[in-house]
């Protein structure tokens, strides 16, 4: 059952790949030179967002603490407590 939700804000990311080298199951460069996480839905403010499980938290987290401009979030689907 997932428990957190991951959001990509996808407009101001600036295509350094590092979420994609460290974390290659969920994120992958596309075409325009951008990262996309895999199997999201894309909001109409062209955000990014995906329901993860426990197990794949640490993999997405470490992906967040690379990103140097700060544009993948992670919170607990429960109460909506930022964890990144």
């Amino acid at each position: 059952m997932p428990i957190y939700k991951m959001e990509h804000d996808r407009p101001n990311c600036i295509g350094c790949g590092a979420c994609a080298a460290v974390c290659p199951a969920f994120w992958e460069m596309v075409e325009d030179g951008k990262s996309d996480i895999k199997g999201a839905k894309t909001r109409p403010d062209h955000w990014q967002e995906l329901d993860i499980k426990e197990d794949d938290f640490d993999g997405n987290k470490e992906a967040a603490e690379s990103c140097p401009v700060n544009v993948i979030h992670l919170t607990k689907k429960e109460n909506g407590e930022k964890i990144i």
